[in-house]
């Protein structure tokens, strides 16, 4: 928090969603350091990194549930974006899976909110241009 506060025009992006304690379900800690953060508006959050930070091998999509509601919470829709985590995520999920989860989390969002979580955030974040990349701006 320290850093980001020295530092109010640089933008920030916590990935792996700063690696939560999903597999043993004591994330106190970390949702408030999580809100904390938020307040930043220079602060954003890459949905990465879940499946590894689970059981690898009993792991189901409602234990991403708690983590996801905090983050969505914290930082709102116009400050997420997607990462796979790929290869590593691969030591617990396909990436396919890994995908699904966030789209069954956000099936109630709007079409506009998808965009921005699997998209539109990373391109502002990261300022790519049209026909940067493949990416339209």
């Amino acid at each position: 928090m320290e850093l980001v506060a020295q530092f109010p025009e640089q933008k920030f992006v916590i990935d792996h969603l700063a690696k939560p304690a999903i597999k043993t379900n004591t994330i106190t800690a970390w949702a408030t350091q999580m809100r904390t953060l938020a307040q930043k508006p220079n602060v954003y959050c890459k949905l990465s990194g879940l499946v590894t930070e689970a059981d690898w091998h009993e792991w189901k999509k409602e234990d991403f549930k708690p983590c996801l509601d905090a983050v969505f919470g914290a930082f709102g829709p116009d400050r997420l974006m997607f990462g796979s985590d790929w290869p590593v995520c691969l030591l617990a999920a396909s990436y396919g899976q890994v995908k699904q989860i966030i789209e069954d989390y956000l099936s109630g969002f709007s079409s506009a909110e998808k965009e921005m979580i699997f998209g539109r955030n990373a391109i502002a974040f990261y300022g790519l241009k049209k026909g940067q990349h493949g990416f339209a701006a």
